[in-house]
């Protein structure tokens, strides 16, 4: 199982990847990315601009399409022409520097047709606004059928994702076959909370996640005694470090193990290892609200999980991949090996032999979805058939 290297270097390769497991029609993707081939030669930076213009035109031309299918009374054929319109958007955004010209204007065209979908399509999803000491944290709550309190997860973003992207790697669809909730959120840093809000990183997770289960306990259909977190990417720390110091909740997991991401900015400095966005260090001052890099890595001194892990007393799952590319798998073991105090842990390593051996599964995300769905079935109470 490898990574599809259509293009000449990682980080364009890793946003085909992102579209193709989040609902993208390969030969929309195809058509987009043939024109900017050359492009991407020069460099991950360099040609992004133009990427954000195939992108969008292809995004502009499935809105017009939907419109015609509203009009004519195909409402779930305008969603899934929508959905994809989206995704093709918050992809070219992603990809832009902090500032670049287009940018805000392709982000709310994006929040526009995803809500014209979820309404169109009658998704199961609907947007909430949690309360926050500064601000709110936009979410998407999923809700399984049946009557009657379930178990949920609050699902958090890496340090480039958004609560779209959440929902589109099919987690909380996984959850909810097995009678479990899920809250996608833009915590601080991330998505609408960054963009629309300004509300730059918090590291202490746990401020923004307690926010999160307060939201939950007063949801009719939630059991507040059945609360998991889990999260993806930078998620890894944030997850970990929010089960370590909120004792509501009650089983906690990661799609990719974070356990020293302070350590892995000095890496990065030396070159080692893959970024996850163009414009990388501008990418990070912009989300941490630092005003230069010496500002920035005193922001994230202390991101690290070690004294953390230890704090966990509830199951607790950890996944890697293999050949993840950004992060390295000893950060994984790292993580487990100081579970100490865990009832019940787990690492799952992703191997060649199933996939999900790139970074977070971009690979092939089927196989981490399920197992964190199962997981947290098994620890909640959910139902795994």
């Amino acid at each position: 199982m490898a990574l599809f290297e259509y293009f000449p270097n990682y980080i364009w390769n890793l946003s085909i990847a992102i579209a193709a497991e989040s609902g993208g029609q390969l030969g929309e993707i195809i058509d987009m990315c043939q024109p900017i081939r050359d492009a991407a030669g020069a460099g991950a930076d360099a040609g992004t601009p133009e990427f954000m213009a195939r992108w969008v035109e292809m995004a502009d031309k499935l809105i017009g399409l939907a419109d015609e299918d509203e009009r004519a009374g195909h409402a779930f054929s305008a969603s899934n022409k929508l959905e994809r319109a989206t995704l093709y958007l918050i992809t070219a955004e992603r990809m832009q520097g902090h500032g670049t010209p287009g940018r805000k204007e392709t982000y709310a065209k994006a929040l526009n047709a995803f809500e014209r979908s979820t309404r169109l399509g009658k998704l199961n999803r609907e947007r909430v606004e949690i309360p926050l000491e500064n601000g709110t944290m936009p979410a998407l709550f999923t809700r399984p059928p049946g009557e009657g309190a379930k178990p949920a997860v609050v699902y958090c973003n890496g340090l480039d994702s958004c609560k779209e992207l959440l929902y589109w790697s099919w987690l909380p669809d996984a959850l909810a076959r097995r009678g479990i909730s899920t809250l996608c959120v833009d915590q601080p840093g991330s998505g609408e909370a960054l963009r629309l809000q300004n509300l730059p990183v918090d590291p202490h997770s746990e401020s923004w996640a307690s926010k999160a289960v307060d939201w939950l306990e007063r949801q009719a259909g939630v059991d507040p005694g059945r609360i998991g977190m889990t999260g993806i990417s930078l998620g890894g720390h944030f997850a970990p470090r929010a089960v370590a110091f909120e004792p509501r909740f009650a089983s906690g997991a990661v799609w990719g193990a974070n356990h020293n991401w302070a350590e892995v900015q000095q890496k990065r400095l030396r070159r080692e290892g893959e970024n996850p966005v163009p414009h990388y260090w501008a990418h990070v001052m912009w989300a941490f609200g630092a005003k230069d890099m010496d500002d920035f890595h005193a922001k994230s001194a202390d991101m690290h999980l070690n004294g953390v892990m230890e704090r966990i007393k509830v199951p607790f799952l950890i996944t890697h991949g293999e050949k993840d590319r950004q992060i390295a798998l000893d950060y994984a073991h790292q993580s487990f090996d100081q579970l100490a105090n865990s009832p019940r842990r787990e690492l799952k390593i992703f191997t060649n032999r199933e996939g999900g051996v790139e970074h977070v599964g971009a690979d092939n995300m089927s196989f981490g979805r399920d197992y964190i769905a199962d997981w947290f079935a098994d620890t909640l109470g959910g139902q795994t058939a």
